[in-house]
């Protein structure tokens, strides 16, 4: 019997599976929409219980110009990018908004040794199909042009979801010759379901992890985004890291382990940069408990600039006589490390820049341990830019003491600052900090053409704005009139 929270989806999907039934084809919804569907109540685990949020994946047995010619009159839009791999996308407008729809015809396909594309064969059976989805859980499909919708489940999936299981349809060493990606794949299911990978899948990996190399730095970033935007990620970036698969796509996370940090001394370095990435908390989680006020940051860059802030610890990594192991300028190389490792796994520019600049400025903060006058206030505002949200919650985030007492200290000076912050901000343009005069104003009042003098001039501004505020046109005018007559009249 169908669980009664399918039937939305089931009238919703009525007109389409029965444009397939009457031309004599068979549609099934499949993948991570019957999961989800499937373990709907809200104790468990997933991330889009409801049906508004998806978008649908189905297979038949009609080829893609057949299903190109069922979606016609009936989707708003019709895509054929696909068309190679036997899958024809289309979008239907409805009463929960624009819908997307992927129909694929039932595929059997392989990976050949050395090869990133798959070689597609199209198969006339759903359970060929399903025996070549990544994980059982995935592997069930609905059929929808029969009389009653009918659960298709050859490999147990329902009873793995049931019990936080991960395997694969068929054997673990073949599902991950035919798509090495899956392996990354397995790390975010163990973290998202909290799923336990039997033995088999686990020894696959740790012996397999060489054939990621393979696939596209694109989509292993894809699978990375997705992995560490699971509310918990931990277990998955730790089975990535026990198995080798990490060495393959982010080598600097694995080395991280062997560094002791003598700020967070129970902790080696790796053990910390992970509970950072889980103390950055989705948006929705910090306006709950802090107040619908709170400012907006973005929850992937920042997860990222976690697992990364501590990056350049290996290579910094050195003694000073007193203070023990140290990691001097950690923050520089690790930006740079960053860069490089992103840069590599194809992020974009935009991506690039403000992760490796968040991990650049994570150790801001605490240079101001002695009180924060408005001069500190302005510098810190200023070099943080349009990532300041994301600094501060990441500079919150990384506090993984074990002392409460320390850690409400930590916590009370980050509050001090950000209450500095919006009292600056009342009376001084803190997000646009530059000089009071402008260049054009700097030549006029001086009687300079462009040139170096100008941009002198200009640094000095720059420099009163951050410790004095603004001052007002005759006094700065004047500061900058006794400023030359010092320093450039003859």
């Amino acid at each position: 019997m169908i669980p009664p929270r399918f039937r939305p989806v089931l009238e919703e999907v009525a007109p389409l599976a029965q444009r397939f039934r009457d031309a004599g084809f068979r549609l099934y919804l499949v993948g991570g929409s019957v999961r989800d569907l499937l373990a709907g109540d809200p104790a468990q685990p997933t991330e889009n219980p409801d049906h508004a949020e998806m978008d649908f994946d189905f297979t038949t047995d009609a080829h893609p110009a057949d299903i190109k010619r069922l979606l016609a009159g009936w989707a708003d839009a019709i895509w054929a990018q696909g068309e190679k791999f036997g899958t024809i996308g289309a979008k239907k407008r409805t009463p929960a908004g624009d819908r997307s729809y992927e129909i694929t015809t039932h595929r059997a396909e392989a990976y050949q040794p050395d090869s990133r594309k798959p070689e597609v064969q199209f198969s006339d059976r759903i359970e060929a199909d399903l025996s070549r989805r990544d994980f059982t859980i995935n592997a069930m499909a609905l059929e929808l042009t029969t009389d009653s919708p009918t659960l298709v489940d050859p490999f147990g999936g329902a009873a793995d979801l049931l019990t936080r299981t991960l395997r694969t349809p068929l054997g673990p060493h073949e599902s991950f010759s035919d798509d090495p990606l899956r392996m990354l794949r397995a790390a975010r299911f163990i973290a998202r379901l909290n799923a336990t990978p039997e033995p088999g899948l686990v020894e696959a990996v740790r012996s397999m992890h060489e054939r990621l190399q393979i696939v596209s730095a694109e989509r292993i970033r894809d699978e990375l985004d997705k992995l560490i935007t699971v509310p918990h990620p931990t277990a998955g970036l730790w089975f990535a890291i026990d198995t080798g698969l990490a060495d393959e796509f982010l080598p600097e996370l694995p080395a991280m382990r062997l560094e002791q940090d003598p700020i967070h001394q129970h902790k080696d370095v790796l053990t910390h940069t992970l509970a950072v990435v889980e103390n950055v908390r989705p948006l929705a989680e910090w306006k709950a408990e802090r107040g619908p006020d709170w400012p907006d940051f973005d929850f992937r860059r920042t997860r990222l600039a976690a697992l990364f802030h501590d990056v350049g610890k290996p290579r910094t990594r050195g003694y000073a006589k007193g203070k023990g192991v140290t990691f001097h300028h950690h923050d520089a190389v690790g930006a740079r490390m960053t860069r490089k490792r992103m840069e590599a796994l194809r992020y974009s520019n935009d991506d690039i820049q403000a992760v490796s600049e968040l991990v650049f400025l994570h150790l801001r903060f605490h240079g101001y341990s002695t009180g924060w006058t408005d001069s500190a206030v302005r510098r810190y505002v200023r070099d943080a830019g349009p990532l300041l949200q994301e600094l501060n919650v990441l500079t919150r985030c990384d506090c993984t003491t074990r002392n409460p007492k320390k850690a409400l200290m930590l916590a009370k000076r980050m509050d001090d600052l950000e209450v500095r912050i919006a009292e600056l901000a009342a009376t001084e343009e803190l997000k646009a900090i530059r000089p009071e005069l402008d260049g054009t104003e700097v030549m006029a009042q001086l009687g300079l053409q462009p040139g170096p003098l100008v941009g002198k001039a200009m640094a000095f501004l720059l420099e009163i704005r951050l410790e004095e505020g603004l001052l007002g046109d005759e006094a700065i005018r004047r500061r900058l009139d006794n400023w030359w007559q010092q320093n450039y009249a003859e």
